[in-house]
C-alpha cells in the first residue's frame, strides 16, 4: 500500500516539502486555504492604469539560487535573471553605496573600506557552496564544515550596530546596516548581524536575482513538478482542526506554530504547546506598489540600475528607525525596502510605466495609512518622484494577515528574529521540525533556516519525516 502525506499550506516551504515527499514515492495531497497557491511567492497585476506585474511579498532571491529544495525547476520553466546592480543604498548629499555580486567590484566602490569589506565577506562567499549546507539547516547541529562555519559565525553574534563600526565610509556602513535591517529587529541586539551576514554572503555568491515572469514562477514551477509526480493540490481548503485533515502517514504544516496548536490541540505534547504558545511574532510590513512613469528619478542615477534599493538614509538613521518599530512606535523616517524588479525583468513594465514596490518596516498590526510617508521617504533620495506616480496600491499589515494566516499582524517573516528564536527555532532541542506528535511536522518559515523562497525548511522537515517513516 502506498504511503501518504498531507501538507497544509502551499507557500514555498509547503511546496518544497510536498515535492520531496512525492519524489520519494509518497502519495501527496497539498491543502491550501487561499484560492491561489504560493503564499509569499505570488505575483499579481493590481493596477488599473497600466498592465504591470508586481510581486506580492518575496521579490529577490539570493538564497534560492542553487537551493537543494528547488532542484531541477529550470526544467519546469523557472529562470533567474539579474539586475546590473544587486542593491543600492542612496544617501543624502553623497554618492550611493552599491552592492554587486562581485566582492571585488563592491569593494572597489567602497574606497578605504574596500579591504575591510573583502575581509568580512570575501572568504565565506567564495565558499558559500560548502557553507550553505550548514546555514540552511537547523542552527543546533553537528556542522559538516566546522571551521568554515565558525569563521562565518563569529561576527554574526555581534549586534549589527557594533559590526558597523568596523567601517568608516557612510556607503559601507549603510550597505551593511541596510542588509542587517532585513531581520526587522533592533540592530543593537546580539545576533542581529546573522541575517544580514547570511544575505550578503549568499548574495556575493549568487547575486540577488528575480524570477523571470514574477516570483510566482517559483511556485508555479514547483506545482508543475508536483503534478508530474502525481501529487494533488487543493486550493480553497481551510484546515482549522484535526477533523479537517485526511488520514495520512505524515502531515506537514507550512503554517505558523500558533496554527499548529489550534489544529492539533491536545494531540500536541504539553511541552510543545508551551513552546508554540511562547513563540514571538515580529514587526509588520506596510507595502505600497507604485506605478511610475519613466522610473524613479534617483538623485544618484546609478540607483536606477539596482534591483533592490534600501531607502533608510544613514546607518544611524536605520538603527533608530528599527528600534522605534521594535518598541511599537512608528518611526518618523522609516526604513523602506524598494524593489525595482523590472530592471532585471523588463516584461513586468508597460511601456514607460514601471512597477516599483516599496514596503516600510512598521509596528505589528499598524492600522493607519502611511502611503504618503513611504513616498515622502523615497522622495528624499528621488526628488520629483511624486509627479511621476500615476497610481498606488497599498497592502496594510492587516491586509497581509487577512490574505495569509502565516503573516500574523503583518509579520511577513513568520516570526521574530530574536536571539532565542534564531538559535532554537520554535521549540528547544536539536529538531525544530518535529512537533512531538508522531507523524506531524512543522515546515514553515517559522522553522530554520527561516524566511525566503529557498524552501529549505520544507525540505528539512520532509527529510525528517522520511527518516522517521523508514525507521518504522
Amino acid at each position: 500500500m502506498s504511503r501518504t502525506a498531507t501538507v497544509v499550506g502551499s507557500g514555498p516551504n509547503g511546496l518544497a516539502a510536498a515535492l520531496a515527499l512525492a519524489r520519494a514515492g509518497l502519495e501527496v495531497t497539498v491543502l491550501e486555504a487561499a484560492d491561489e497557491i504560493g503564499g509569499g511567492t505570488r505575483s499579481h497585476r493590481p493596477f488599473t492604469s497600466a498592465d504591470l506585474l508586481v510581486d506580492h511579498c518575496a521579490g529577490f532571491h539570493p538564497m534560492a539560487v542553487g537551493s537543494p529544495a528547488l532542484g531541477d525547476l529550470q526544467n519546469y520553466g523557472l529562470k533567474w535573471v539579474w539586475p546590473e546592480i544587486d542593491c543600492a543604498h542612496p544617501l543624502v548629499d553623497d554618492a550611493a553605496g552599491l552592492l554587486h555580486r562581485s566582492v571585488e567590484k563592491t569593494a572597489t566602490g567602497l574606497g578605504s573600506d574596500g579591504r575591510r569589506w573583502k575581509r568580512v565577506f570575501g572568504y565565506p562567499s567564495s565558499r558559500y557552496g560548502k557553507l550553505s549546507t550548514d546555514l540552511l539547516g537547523p542552527v543546533v547541529h553537528v556542522p559538516r564544515h566546522p571551521w568554515l562555519l565558525a569563521r562565518f559565525g563569529a561576527p554574526t553574534a555581534l549586534p549589527a550596530a557594533t559590526l558597523a563600526r568596523l567601517f568608516t565610509t557612510p556607503q559601507a556602513r549603510a550597505l551593511w546596516i541596510g542588509a542587517a535591517a532585513h531581520a526587522m529587529r533592533p540592530l543593537t541586539e546580539v545576533f542581529s548581524s546573522a541575517i544580514g551576514a547570511g544575505i550578503l554572503t549568499a548574495g556575493h555568491h549568487n547575486g540577488w536575482p528575480v524570477a523571470e515572469g514574477g516570483t510566482s514562477a517559483i511556485s508555479q514551477a514547483m506545482h508543475h513538478a508536483l503534478l508530474d509526480h502525481g501529487a494533488s493540490v487543493q486550493t480553497g481548503t481551510t484546515v482549522t482542526s484535526r477533523a479537517d485533515l485526511p488520514t495520512a502517514d505524515v502531515t506537514l504544516f507550512d503554517t505558523s506554530p500558533t496554527a499548529v496548536t489550534s489544529i492539533l490541540g491536545e494531540a500536541l505534547p504539553s511541552a510543545t504547546r508551551r513552546s508554540y504558545g511562547r513563540f514571538q511574532y515580529g514587526p509588520a510590513a506596510f507595502k505600497v506598489d507604485i506605478a511610475v512613469r519613466g522610473g524613479v528619478p534617483w538623485s544618484d542615477p546609478r540607483v536606477a540600475k539596482a534591483g533592490t534599493v534600501h531607502v533608510g538614509g544613514s546607518a544611524d538613521e536605520i538603527v533608530t528607525a528599527e528600534a522605534d518599530v521594535a518598541a511599537g512606535r512608528m518611526p518618523d523616517r522609516p526604513f523602506v525596502l524598494v524593489g525595482q524588479q523590472y530592471v532585471a525583468d523588463p516584461q513586468r513594465a508597460d511601456g514607460d510605466v514601471v512597477p516599483v514596490y516599496a514596503y516600510a518596516h512598521v509596528p505589528a498590526g499598524l492600522d493607519i495609512d502611511i502611503t504618503e510617508a513611504v513616498i515622502e521617504r523615497m522622495e528624499q533620495f528621488a526628488p520629483g518622484l511624486r509627479s511621476r506616480v500615476i497610481e498606488t496600491v497599498t497592502t496594510t499589515p492587516n491586509s497581509f494577515s487577512a490574505g495569509n494566516a502565516n503573516f500574523v499582524d503583518g509579520d511577513i517573516l513568520c516570526g521574530a528574529s530574536s536571539p532565542t528564536q534564531l538559535l532554537l527555532g520554535p521549540r528547544p532541542g536539536r529538531d525544530p521540525y518535529r512537533t512531538g506528535t508522531p507523524g506531524h511536522y512543522l515546515c514553515s518559515a517559522a522553522a530554520p533556516p527561516g524566511p525566503g523562497a529557498h524552501g529549505m525548511a520544507g525540505l528539512n522537515a520532509a527529510r525528517r519525516a522520511l527518516h522517521d517513516l523508514n525507521r518504522h
